[in-house]
């Protein structure tokens, strides 16, 4: 056992699409519908898909530091316990094992699920049967070994730009009746600051998944070189695409129609092509969200892995056992699939991303102020890549998370509450574990 070593088989290329693959996935296509419809307007819409791109690059700057100063599997649960200790490393490890990466499978699989009833017409009794099915099957692959999950991942990252593409292009050059405004900036009857906050959290779903890249360091031939490229150049396309695919979306359907649908590409591409039209985007949502849970699942199962190894998990040498041939931590990843299925079965989509959301964006801020902390606690670490405009982009991040982790708070206290109690959990075991001598802090 202390012989096996995951394998560094991992290039820059196939990290970039894990950033951006598991960026763009179900929120670029599903999320539209909640921004639009806490904002009201076009012009505040767009404005909170901007805020959101620029919090995530600020955010993957600022954190591009650590990960590639810290470059071990794990990613952010090992920038956290170098800055803070073991309790807040193993709280966010503990809080991604049980509510992130679950909830994310789980949302995902269902969102799958739901285009596969629609595109074949089904009803609505094959979602669970088929969400689980979606899950277990992108599980066993990654079982597999990190290569075929890689290769399946870039694939499919590469597949799903096709109709975004498609929509930008066309719905740019769409003639129709359709018109919008960016300035000034009209609210209508939303009070300002509040639906700029409920569409900028909705916004963030849509962006999220881009530091869990930092996970797979461990595997990366050349992670201090290529992790901060992969993060940066990674986010910055995904911003493009979305701000494009928005104004598209708004040159074919005014942002009050937007609101109204909970599929607008679909809606989009039924207008541009006609119905054909539509089941194409639908195939490409498809291929779009399978290649988003690969992401998730690729990256989670090496969560409690990485917890093993410090022995912070019931049944350590368990969950450390890596496959023979594939050196992938097999048994996290059966412990995240039971999860993702008790969660599917709940089927609250919504529920799931908002709580997700709201949990992660505590520690994301934690990770934020981590490189202040060590810059100043340790300046001789060295550090292959510094954020740019120190100590600006670091501050706009911080402040942007904690903008989003209040705004939740004060408007969903019910999601809010429910990840704080799941993610409180973890406490009791890290004390135990801690009594028993199993780890130090």
């Amino acid at each position: 056992m202390e012989n096996q070593k995951l394998k560094k088989e991992i290039g820059f290329f196939t990290a970039l699409t894990i950033v951006m693959g598991t960026v763009i996935g179900s929120g670029v296509f599903f999320k539209p519908e909640a921004v639009y419809s806490a904002t009201g307007t076009a012009s505040l819409g767009l404005l909170a898909w901007i805020l959101g791109g620029v919090i995530t690059i600020c955010g993957g700057l600022t954190a591009a530091e650590l990960s590639a100063a810290i470059p071990q599997t794990g990613g952010m649960m090992m920038y956290l316990q170098k800055t803070y200790g073991k309790l807040t490393a193993y709280l966010l490890g503990w809080a991604q094992t049980v509510i992130y990466f679950p909830a994310n499978i789980a949302a995902l699989s269902i969102i799958f699920a739901t285009q596969v009833a629609n595109l074949f017409g089904t009803g609505d009794g094959i979602i669970v049967p088929v969400a689980i099915a979606a899950a277990a099957f992108i599980m066993l692959m990654n079982f597999i070994g990190a290569k075929v999950a890689g290769s399946f991942q870039a694939v499919t990252t590469i597949c799903k730009l096709v109709p975004l593409i498609l929509i930008i292009i066309f719905g740019l050059f769409h003639q129709g009746d359709v018109a919008f405004r960016l300035f000034p900036i009209n609210v209508e009857d939303h009070p300002f600051l509040t639906s700029l906050g409920s569409g900028l959290v909705a916004t963030m779903f849509a962006y999220d998944g881009w530091i869990h890249v930092g996970n797979i360091a461990g595997e990366m031939k050349n992670p201090k070189k290529d992790l901060p490229k992969a993060i940066v150049f990674g986010l910055t396309g995904v911003m493009l695409v979305y701000l494009l695919i928005n104004i598209a979306y708004l040159f074919v359907m005014p942002a009050a129609a937007l609101a109204a649908t909970a599929t607008p590409a679909s809606d989009v591409a039924n207008i541009i092509f006609g119905s054909i039209g539509g089941k194409l985007i639908t195939v490409g949502i498809l291929i779009s969200v399978f290649g988003t849970i690969n992401g998730y699942t690729m990256t989670g199962i090496r969560i409690p892995y990485a917890m093993a190894l410090d022995n912070q998990l019931p049944f350590s040498n368990w969950f450390k056992k890596l496959g023979a041939k594939s050196s992938v931590p097999y048994n996290g990843g059966i412990v995240i699939l039971i999860i993702s299925i008790i969660m599917i079965f709940s089927g609250g989509f919504n529920q799931l991303t908002d709580m997700l959301i709201f949990v992660i964006w505590i520690f994301y801020t934690l990770t934020f102020i981590a490189v202040f902390v060590l810059r100043k606690r340790e300046p001789e670490l060295v550090r292959p890549y510094k954020v740019p405009l120190y100590p600006v982009i670091p501050i706009i991040a911080i402040l942007g998370g904690a903008f989003i982790v209040l705004n939740t708070l004060f408007t969903q206290p019910m999601n809010a509450g429910i990840g704080l109690v799941l993610t409180a959990i973890g406490l009791p075991i890290y004390l135990y574990k801690k009594k028993k001598g199993h780890f130090s802090e």
